[in-house]
């Protein structure tokens, strides 16, 4: 989501462990995640908000908060004062009326609006998007492979997930240029402008509103018309409430698979072996280790750090930790696929992992909606670059690569390569 200012840092050797939020945590947590689920598995932190938070990091506590009722995804459960509430979530959703999305509700408003939701984004128009989740990353490839060196996140990674749910939408092209603008201000670390987010976030939720009015004299075959039509047959969705879901639907299905793709080279590029067994497969036509291998890279280093922010309705026990009324609670999905109580060798790429229920995507209630897509994406980004671009190698150190510094989002500010230049 977005970004954070750097915590001060600690005294690792005090007992409070390792530093945690600063520039060299978001270039390698795991050390730290390993140490915190070995000696405080449910850990209590000053994030760099100043807001105060439970951690949670072994799988099995991991698991067991993401599906427990006692925890809220409403922010009006925190027990900090209002003017708080506006650090635990996207800067400037509240002003925007952009609050009454599935990140932030419980049941029974969460069951009505996911059932609608759903109806919208079933399997179905997934597979059917499969030729143009193609065309699109063939488009984009096409636009630097003959330059044998590119930015394979603001040239591919960005842009493929942002026109994908733009045209899943029903967002017009001559409009999805806006989109990738405002996005990019959205997921920018530090260096735009003051505000700059929220004006981001005002200006989608304005556009989207305006849409909608649009769509409703022009129904066509896209997720707002279907969000449209479940509201007109009676299902009480509020002109609000689908803007708020189109704005989530778009933020959270672009930012995950840019992050899946990203982190998922990079991953391959730092094992070597495991990138040649994933590209012979291609070669040979498979498509099985692609599958097994996309579960694999969400796990050892998936888009999501932390699941998104819940609150504690009653004192309940944790972890072997007191959780009291109000607390925030955030679960570290990046901890948790790499606990060895629950995975052989966590800290292993094995492509070919086949015991490997992670949570990636979540788990629960609150399991992505867009999971289907972001595999689809992220397996197609992967093969074609693979098979097209076979050479590719980053083009800096890897100890040159910067990590953003968010809080829920894992991923990578930029990343160079070159290849062989192909005649276009």
């Amino acid at each position: 989501m977005h970004e954070q200012t750097p915590a001060a840092p600690e005294d690792p050797s005090s007992p409070q462990g390792p530093t945690l939020f600063d520039w060299e945590f978001a270039t390698d947590p795991y050390p730290a995640y390993a140490w915190l689920r070995e000696h405080a598995l449910v850990h209590r932190t000053k994030l760099p908000s100043g807001v105060e938070a439970w951690l949670v990091t072994r799988y099995a506590d991991a698991r067991q908060a993401l599906a427990d009722q006692r925890l809220s995804k409403n922010p009006a459960h925190h027990a900090e004062p209002a003017h708080a509430k506006g650090k635990t979530g996207i800067p400037g959703e509240r002003k925007a009326e952009l609050m009454t999305h599935l990140l932030n509700i419980d049941p029974p408003d969460h069951t009505r609006l996911r059932r609608l939701v759903s109806k919208a984004f079933t399997p179905r128009r997934v597979a059917e998007f499969t030729p143009r989740v193609q065309e699109l990353t063939d488009h984009l490839i096409g636009q630097f492979e003959g330059r044998g060196e590119a930015d394979l996140i603001h040239e591919f990674a960005f842009p493929l997930p942002i026109y994908a749910i733009c045209e899943m939408l029903g967002v017009p092209r001559e409009d999805q240029d806006d989109f990738r603008d405002w996005a990019g201000m959205m997921i920018r670390h530090g260096g735009g402008p003051r505000g700059g987010v929220a004006r981001s976030v005002k200006q989608m939720r304005t556009y989207l509103g305006e849409l909608i009015h649009r769509k409703r004299d022009d129904l066509g075959d896209d997720l707002i018309s279907d969000l449209i039509r479940a509201s007109d047959h009676g299902d009480h969705l509020t002109e609000a409430e689908a803007t708020a879901m189109a704005f989530i639907l778009l933020f959270a299905g672009f930012e995950t698979t840019v992050n899946l793709i990203g982190n998922g080279l990079h991953a391959l590029f730092m094992n070597p072996g495991q990138r040649e067994r994933l590209q012979t497969s291609l070669a040979a036509g498979e498509s099985a280790l692609l599958a097994t291998g996309i579960e694999e890279l969400l796990r050892y280093d998936g888009p999501v750090e932390l699941a998104t922010w819940r609150f504690a309705t009653e004192p309940f026990l944790l972890g072997g930790q007191h959780i009291a009324a109000g607390d925030p609670v955030l679960v570290v999905l990046a901890a948790a696929d790499r606990d060895p109580g629950r995975f052989a060798d966590p800290d292993t790429l094995d492509l070919s992992r086949s015991d490997n229920q992670h949570l990636g995507y979540g788990h629960g209630i609150h399991y992505c909606l867009g999971a289907p897509l972001a595999r689809l994406e992220g397996q197609t980004a992967l093969a074609s670059l693979l098979m097209r671009l076979p050479d590719l190698e980053l083009a800096v150190p890897p100890a040159d690569l910067r990590w953003r510094g968010g809080l829920i989002m894992r991923g990578l500010r930029t990343l160079p390569v070159r290849f062989t230049p192909r005649n276009t």
